[in-house]
C-alpha cells in the first residue's frame, strides 16, 4: 500500500526524470557521416566582406543556435580578412594548406589534420595558401557569425 510520503518521493521523482527523457527522445536521431564531396551538402556563400569563392555547407545542427558544425570552403590562394566571432571555434582542417594568424600571435600553418582552437571575439584572418581549395571543418559553441574586423 502506497502513503502519501510515498506517493510524494514518486511523484517529484517522476517530475524531476521526465524533462530529462524528453530531452533524451527529443537529441535521439539518427548517427551519420558527411565528406567533404557529399551530394547531400548544400554549399552557400559566405559574409560580403569575405572572398567570393568562400562556401559553407552545414553540417549539423542550426546555425543560429550554439552548437552547429560546418564545413568552411576556401578557394587555392585566397585570403580572408581580418575578422571575429562571437562563438570560440575548435578547427580541423580537411584539406589544403592554411595559415591561420590571431591578433597578438605569430601565424600558424596548418596542414590537412591539423587540429586548431580560435577563442570568442578575437581577431584573427587566414590564408589558402595551397593550390587546392582548403576544407576548414569549425565546431562553433555559440550561434554562427563573422564580422569583419579592418
Amino acid at each position: 500500500m502506497y502513503t502519501n510520503s510515498s506517493i510524494f518521493v514518486s511523484t517529484i521523482l517522476t517530475l524531476l526524470l521526465l524533462p530529462t527523457l524528453l530531452i533524451a527522445q527529443n537529441n535521439k536521431g539518427d548517427a551519420f557521416v558527411r565528406s567533404i564531396d557529399a551530394e547531400e551538402l548544400e554549399w552557400g556563400g559566405c559574409p560580403e566582406f569575405m572572398p567570393k569563392s568562400c562556401s559553407i555547407a552545414v553540417l549539423q545542427g542550426d546555425p543560429a543556435e550554439p552548437n552547429a558544425d560546418i564545413f568552411f570552403k576556401l578557394e587555392g590562394n585566397t585570403k580572408v580578412p581580418n575578422h571575429w566571432h562571437h562563438s570560440a571555434e575548435r578547427m580541423v582542417l580537411v584539406s589544403g594548406e592554411m595559415e591561420v594568424e590571431y591578433e597578438g600571435q605569430d601565424p600558424k600553418m596548418m596542414e590537412a589534420g591539423t587540429y586548431a582552437y580560435g577563442p570568442a571575439e578575437q581577431r584573427h584572418k587566414a590564408s589558402c595558401v595551397s593550390e587546392e581549395p582548403c576544407v576548414l571543418f569549425i565546431a562553433f559553441e555559440e550561434p554562427i557569425d563573422a564580422f569583419s574586423a579592418k
